[in-house]
């Protein structure tokens, strides 16, 4: 079988030199007729590509070793072979085209993605997107988009990127086949859970494979965790992977060039598709094919792969009305079907927990499990939709921001940041004791023997004064003991602070805006010129989350429990208390929605989620 696929591929390195030039220039296309078919296209392409990769084999073996040069066709023949059959050993036949979708399959996809009455301009941007990462230095570890329309799908990945590029640099090795179904969806213990800031520092590989991790694992989500489609294109070969660098993307340009998708049956002719269902052999099929997810159709072949490891009929099953098209109109923007499917492997319409029963029959269909990044949306700030506590605490402190046009991305370096504020859950312990003991129905007043129970279960420790002071009238009051313990220092379990930040929380996030737009921000000018450049923004927002009483609130409690306690005292506590000075833009609007009580600054231009 070996000595075959030899002769196979020494026949067609032969086919493909045959009155060829000694340095065929392979940005000029071969003659060939006017009305080829698909079928000439791609053999030739193939055989093309096969001859490049063979003589850029022999090229590098003639520079290593003058003596390699008279077996160097052999050589690179063996080579090709030991490819082919590492890729049939993951049990894949055809692993360079794949399998067709019969036309049925065809029309069903292009039809629930698009609809029947698509535009130009919306195919021109799903056709147009690749999944690439910004060459600018400061948002390197962002995917960059440059028109509209796909960034739902941008949005998604980049939130998985992140968690792995964050959380789980070391671990972006090689990819071995007992490789676990769930790595990344773990959390860290809370000494590992601070990431790096320092993205300039990330190296290409690092980035890559955390893309090819981020895909993978979204792909096995939408398959329920047994299944990962990849959709890929047969116009183009597996010796994509022999080139490199700038070589790569032209040779993947030559071969999509004049390439349009604008009908179900385009679609029919070039679309291919693997299933695979160990996660190793998806990442290496991943990886081989991360030149095609780069290129203009990448964005596409993604949300086609997403769609196919769901199943077009669970896709459908999922949807409230799956008569509209999955790609909205008239802008061509991911509708929230598409990016709950890619956050949470179903294509449900709604952002709300469980589902919702309408009478008859009849639900709503929501997002039923805790999800690895979450969503915000500033539609919930408008009344539009309220986004259920899956998506608003995911197990890592990444989101996807939706605005009416745009989606966008929110993290933070630090998991604490989800944690609950120190104070308000000792309040809610407490709390929860006392109403315990409450015999009144809630007329917020205990015996002393429920008091004394309380302070048990609470681990209070008041001053025996205050006891005898609490307990003198016979029963407890709630408003009474409320007082006592605001000025209880914690150490002794009360809710006193002594940092002065009154349980008052204080943290980083940060925002990234795949898009390309014009950025005067930290004077980024092309030499020479006024002119701004083209790139993402990420900016650093400063935010800080008071308990849920009021620092005003707070204070009158105090002075109130606290008495006469000296003028310092109180200046300082009245400056602590004074509010911080607040920045406002529509993504401060989004992350009160997370966090209703935030106060958000930053420095420069305000962020942007449009």
């Amino acid at each position: 079988m070996a000595d075959q696929e030899d002769e196979e591929l020494k026949m067609a390195l032969r086919m493909s030199m045959q009155n060829s030039q000694p340095e065929p220039k392979r940005s000029k296309p071969r003659d060939t007729p006017v009305e080829e078919s698909p079928e000439v296209k791609n053999r030739r392409l193939q055989r093309e590509l096969m001859a490049a990769a063979a003589e850029k084999r022999m090229l590098d073996a003639r520079k290593a070793s003058p003596v390699l040069v008279s077996s160097s066709a052999g050589t690179a023949s063996s080579t090709a072979s030991k490819a082919v059959k590492k890729e049939r050993e993951l049990g894949v036949k055809d692993v360079n085209l794949g399998k067709e979708l019969t036309e049925a399959e065809a029309n069903q996809l292009f039809s629930m993605v698009f609809g029947a009455e698509v535009s130009k301009d919306i195919l021109a941007q799903w056709t147009n997107q690749g999944i690439r990462f910004s060459p600018d230095s400061e948002t390197s570890m962002g995917l960059v988009q440059h028109e509209g329309g796909p960034c739902g799908v941008l949005a998604a990945i980049q939130a998985f990127v992140l968690k792995y590029l964050l959380f789980f640099p070391d671990e972006l090795g090689k990819f071995s086949p007992n490789m676990s179904q769930n790595l990344g969806s773990r959390r860290l213990s809370k000494s590992q859970c601070v990431a790096s800031y320092n993205f300039a520092s990330l190296t290409e590989d690092a980035k890559a494979r955390a893309l090819i991790r981020s895909m993978g694992e979204i792909l096995f989500v939408c398959g329920s965790n047994k299944r990962a489609v990849i959709a890929t294109l047969s116009v183009v070969e597996h010796d994509i992977q022999e080139f490199e660098g700038s070589l790569k993307d032209k040779v993947m340009a030559k071969a999509l060039d004049g390439l349009s998708i604008e009908t179900a049956v385009d679609l029919h002719k070039v679309l291919r598709v693997n299933t695979y269902t160990q996660q190793a052999n998806a990442f290496q099929r991943l990886e081989a094919m991360l030149p095609v997810f780069q290129s203009r159709m990448g964005a596409m072949l993604f949300l086609i792969s997403a769609l196919l490891s769901r199943g077009l009929d669970s896709v459908q099953a999922d949807r409230d009305d799956p008569s509209l098209p999955l790609v909205t109109a008239p802008f061509g923007h991911a509708s929230q079907e598409i990016v709950n499917l890619l956050l949470c492997g179903q294509a449900v319409p709604n952002v709300f927990d469980g589902r919702m029963d309408l009478g008859g029959g009849m639900s709503l269909k929501g997002i039923s499990k805790v999800v690895e990044v979450g969503f915000l949306t500033l539609l919930e700030s408008l009344n539009f939709c309220k986004v259920g506590q899956y998506l608003k605490c995911p197990k890592w402190p990444i989101w996807v921001v939706g605005s009416e046009s745009h989606y966008t991305v929110l993290f933070a370096l630090d998991t604490s940041v989800q944690d609950e504020n120190e104070l308000e859950e000792r309040e809610s312990r407490i709390r929860k004791a006392f109403d315990a003991q409450d015999q009144s129905g809630g007329g917020g007043f205990i015996s002393v023997e429920g008091f004394h129970q309380v302070l048990r279960e609470t681990n209070i420790r008041l001053p025996t004064e205050k006891v005898d002071h609490l307990c003198n009238s016979g029963f407890i009051v709630w408003s009474e003991f409320w007082q006592v313990i605001l000025d209880l220092d914690k150490s002794l379990g009360g809710l006193k602070d002594s940092t002065g930040l009154m349980g008052k929380k204080v943290f980083d996030l940060y925002h990234f805006n795949g898009i390309a737009k014009s950025d005067l921000n930290g004077s980024q000018f092309t030499s020479g010129s006024e002119t701004p450049v083209q790139r993402p923004r990420l900016t650093k927002l400063r935010v800080s989350v008071p308990p849920r009483w009021t620092p005003e609130e707070f204070m009158a409690d105090v002075t109130v429990s606290s008495g006469s306690g000296g003028n310092e005292s109180k200046e300082k506590d009245n400056e602590v208390a004074k509010p911080e000075p607040s920045q406002h833009a529509p993504l401060v609007d989004c992350i009160k929605t997370r966090w209703p009580r935030a106060v958000c600054n930053w420095v420069g231009d305000p962020p942007s989620i449009v």
